[in-house]
């Protein structure tokens, strides 16, 4: 069984940056299509990003392309979300989510995901 675990959320100006962490544990998470998804209060959860299982592919929300940054550390079997520029509505809970698949891709559709985190906040505000 995967756990994951998210951190790395806060309060920060417009323009400025955070890095997400997601740490997996109960498994290795090379093997698995790692992605992140938000969601703001009163909308639905969105994906913004994700890696495929051995960091063949990549894939962004078309709002955040160029502004966030998607990478895997194997050895401290951790997933990053290194977001810069950041504006108000990148306002969110974030979450990291997983699941196994031999295909060389991800996707950005959250019924795709077995295994959640808890979630961090990410408050975008001046």
């Amino acid at each position: 069984q995967l756990q994951l675990v998210e951190s790395g959320g806060g309060l920060v100006q417009p323009a400025g940056s955070l890095r997400l962490s997601c740490t997996a544990s109960g498994s290795t998470s090379v093997d698995y299509a790692i992605g992140w998804f938000r969601q703001a209060p009163g909308k639905e959860r969105e994906g913004v990003s994700c890696i495929s299982s051995f960091d063949t592919s990549i894939a962004y929300l078309e709002s955040v392309k160029g502004r966030f940054t998607i990478s895997r550390d194997s050895a401290k079997n951790t997933v990053y979300l290194q977001m810069n520029s950041l504006e108000p509505e990148d306002t969110a809970v974030y979450f990291c989510a997983a699941y196994k698949t031999e295909l060389r891709r991800c996707v950005l559709k959250r019924s795709a995901y077995d295994y959640w985190g808890q979630g961090t906040q990410v408050t975008v505000s001046s």
